[in-house]
C-alpha cells in the first residue's frame, strides 16, 4: 500500500503528505518538498515539524480529532521553508494496512483564511463540488502522464524513420504529416498537464547553449517537404554568453517565429536568416517595445525577406487572438505566446518590419557574461558505441529508446523499474556509461534512483526524463529531457551527458 501511495504521490502537482498513526511523515510529493525542504530530511521527519503553532490544534491531537470527525477537508496552518505560516485547503483520507493506520494529507488550495476550523468551506454543496473538481484534475493529471509516454514513442519512431529516409520518397510527405500532428498533439499534452498542476513551478533553469537550441530547431523545419525551397542561414556566435532558459519552452518559441517566418515567404521560396550574438547594456535600452535593463544579454534575430507586415498592424501583432491569417486554424495566440515565453524568462521581443522587405524578430534574453561551454555535438555526429542503461516503466519507451539507440551504435540495455536497474548496474559486466530514467515510475521513482545512484555510484552519468516539467528545487545532478522528445533530441541529449563531467556529490 504504502509504495502505491508514494507512486500517487509522485504524480501530484500539489503538496501532499504520507503520515503514519504515530505522526510520522512516510512520503512527500515533489511540491511539498520543495514547500517544507529540510523538515522532511532524516530517518522519520514528523508531521509536527512542519506544523504551524497557529493551528488551533497540535499535529497529534488532529489525528486524534479527525478520528471522530466526518469532516475529510480542514483549513489548516504549515510552516514552510522560509519560516512563513502557510494556510492550505487541506484534504485528509485514512488508509489502513496490516493494521496499521496512514492518513494522506493533501493542501490542496493556498488560502489566507487565518483560523483553522473543522468544517467544510461552503456546506456540503461546496465539498462535493471541490471533489469532483479535484477528481477530474487528477483525471487530467493522469491522462497527460500517458498521453505523453503514448506520443514519445510515436515521436521516436517516426523521426528516426525519417532520418535515414531517401528525401524524395514517396512515404516520406505522409509521415511528415504524422510527424507534424504527434508534434501537435504533444502541445495539447503539456497544455493539459500545465492546466492540471494547481503549483504552476517551472523547472529550475540551468545555463545552456542557445546555439544548439535553434540548430534543432532549423532541422525541425529543414526536414519538412513543405520547407524545403526555403533558403537557410545559420550566423552563430560560437562565443556565446552563457544564458539561463528553459529548453522546452524556449524551443516552441523559436519554432513558432521561424514558422511565421516561413509563412512570410512567396510560395515558400525566399530567405531566412538566424543570428545569435552577445550585447551588453551600459544604460536601459529600448528596443521597439522591448525594455531592456542595463546588463549583458544573448540576443536572438530571426530575419525574412517576406512579405512583411503593414505598419497599422505592427503594434498589434502580440495581442492575444489577433491575428492577419484567414482560416479557422489560426487563433491568433502564436506571438502572444512568444512574448509570454520570453517575457517570463526577464528577456524582451521586439520586431521591426517593412512591407514587401521582410521581418526581423529579435528575442533578448539575459545572460551571464561568461562563454557557454560548446560540445562541439552536431546532428551529423550522433552515433556511440557506449553502454546505456534504460529505466521506464513503459514496455513502449523502452523498446523505442533501444531501437533508435542501438540504430546508432550504442549498446542498450533495459529495465522496467528501478530495483532492477540497480541490478544490473552493480553486475560487474557491462559497465554502464549512462543511466536514461523516468522520473515517474511506481515502486521506486525515478528520482529515489538518482538518490541512491548518486550515493552507491557518484561517477555514474544520469539523463532523467518526465512529461512533467520539473518542481523547482528537485533538479537532479542529471540532465534532463522532456517527454514528448523525437529520435535527435534523445541522441543530441545522450552525446551531451556522455561528453559532460560527472556532477560532484555532496558529502
Amino acid at each position: 500500500m504504502k509504495s502505491d501511495v508514494a507512486f500517487a504521490l509522485e504524480n501530484a502537482g500539489w503538496p501532499a503528505l504520507l503520515v503514519d498513526g504515530a505522526g510520522t511523515i512516510c512520503g512527500a510529493s515533489p511540491a511539498a518538498r520543495n514547500l517544507f525542504s529540510a523538515a522532511l530530511n532524516g530517518e522519520s521527519p514528523r508531521l509536527a515539524a512542519v506544523w504551524s503553532p497557529e493551528n488551533t490544534s497540535t499535529a497529534d491531537q488532529l489525528l486524534a480529532q479527525w478520528e471522530h470527525s466526518a469532516v475529510p477537508t480542514l483549513l489548516l496552518k504549515f510552516q514552510a521553508k522560509d519560516g512563513r505560516a502557510v494556510g492550505y485547503l487541506t484534504s485528509i483520507c485514512a488508509l489502513t494496512k496490516d493494521d496499521r493506520k496512514y492518513y494522506v494529507l493533501q493542501l490542496l488550495r493556498e488560502t489566507t483564511t487565518a483560523a483553522a476550523e473543522l468544517k467544510p468551506p461552503g456546506g456540503e454543496a461546496g465539498l462535493a463540488l471541490k471533489q469532483k473538481l479535484d477528481c477530474a484534475l487528477q483525471l487530467a493529471r493522469t491522462v497527460a502522464l500517458d498521453f505523453n509516454n503514448a506520443l514519445t514513442s510515436i515521436l521516436g519512431h517516426t523521426s528516426l524513420v525519417l532520418s535515414k529516409m531517401e528525401p524524395n520518397h514517396p512515404w516520406r510527405g505522409s509521415l511528415i504529416e504524422v510527424e507534424k500532428s504527434a508534434a501537435k498533439a504533444a502541445e495539447i499534452a503539456n497544455d493539459l498537464g500545465t492546466f492540471s498542476r494547481q503549483e504552476k513551478e517551472a523547472r529550475a533553469q540551468a545555463s545552456g547553449n542557445l546555439n544548439l537550441l535553434l540548430q534543432r530547431s532549423v532541422e525541425f523545419f529543414q526536414q519538412n517537404a513543405g520547407s524545403a525551397q526555403a533558403t537557410w542561414a545559420l550566423q552563430l556566435d560560437r562565443k556565446l554568453f552563457a544564458a539561463k532558459f528553459d529548453e522546452a519552452k524556449m524551443q516552441q518559441a523559436f519554432i513558432k517565429i521561424l514558422e511565421n517566418a516561413l509563412q512570410a515567404l512567396q510560395s515558400g521560396r525566399g530567405r531566412i536568416t538566424v543570428q545569435t550574438r552577445n550585447i551588453e547594456l551600459a544604460e536601459p535600452t529600448q528596443d521597439r517595445n522591448a525594455q531592456l535593463a542595463a546588463g549583458a544579454y544573448v540576443c536572438v534575430e530571426i530575419t525574412d525577406n517576406g512579405s512583411g507586415i503593414e505598419p497599422e498592424v505592427l503594434p498589434r501583432v502580440f495581442e492575444p487572438f489577433f491575428t492577419t491569417k484567414r482560416g479557422a486554424n489560426h487563433r491568433g495566440l502564436g506571438l502572444a505566446w512568444v512574448y509570454g515565453i520570453v517575457t517570463n524568462h526577464g528577456g524582451g521581443v521586439a520586431i521591426s518590419s517593412q512591407p514587401g522587405t521582410g521581418t526581423s524578430v529579435r528575442v533578448y534574453l539575459p545572460a551571464e557574461k561568461r562563454l557557454v561551454r560548446d560540445n562541439g555535438v552536431t546532428s551529423d555526429d550522433l552515433s556511440g558505441t557506449q553502454t546505456i542503461l534504460m529505466v521506464d516503466d513503459e514496455d513502449l519507451l523502452l523498446t523505442m529508446g533501444k531501437t533508435i539507440l542501438s540504430t546508432y551504435g550504442y549498446r542498450v540495455l533495459t529495465a522496467d523499474g528501478g530495483q532492477k536497474a540497480l541490478d544490473i548496474l552493480f553486475q560487474k559486466d557491462p559497465v554502464v556509461d549512462l543511466v536514461i530514467t523516468d522520473l515517474v515510475m511506481p515502486a521506486m521513482s525515478g528520482r529515489e534512483l538518482v538518490e541512491q545512484l548518486h550515493r552507491l555510484s557518484p561517477q555514474t552519468r544520469i539523463l532523467c526524463t518526465s512529461g512533467y516539467v520539473w518542481p523547482a528545487g528537485q533538479e537532479s545532478n542529471g540532465a534532463y529531457l522532456q517527454k514528448p522528445f523525437t529520435s535527435q533530441e534523445l541522441l543530441l541529449k545522450v552525446k551531451q551527458a556522455l561528453s559532460a563531467e560527472p556532477a560532484a556529490v555532496p558529502d
